[in-house]
């Protein structure tokens, strides 16, 4: 089974996944990142403490820079 696992990875272009639409390559977006961070922390307290206030003003945090993206103009 590993003997398998490792030839799939071997396989496994990681750059492929970093690529744009038109080819070029993407840059990280603290924009996404910071609010992936930011969900991931709200789910995780969420599951440990249950809901709470904290809890949804960081998951509102979280997703507020990815909703005002859809304003920005390119």
């Amino acid at each position: 089974m590993n003997e398998a696992l490792l030839s799939i990875l071997s396989k496994l272009d990681i750059t492929e996944l970093f690529k744009g639409k038109k080819g070029g390559r993407l840059r990280w977006s603290s924009k996404r990142s910071v609010g992936g961070v930011l969900a991931t922390i709200s789910v995780l307290d969420i599951q440990k403490h249950g809901i709470n206030e904290y809890n949804l003003i960081l998951a509102g945090l979280s997703i507020l820079p990815l909703c005002l993206s859809f304003f920005e103009k390119e």
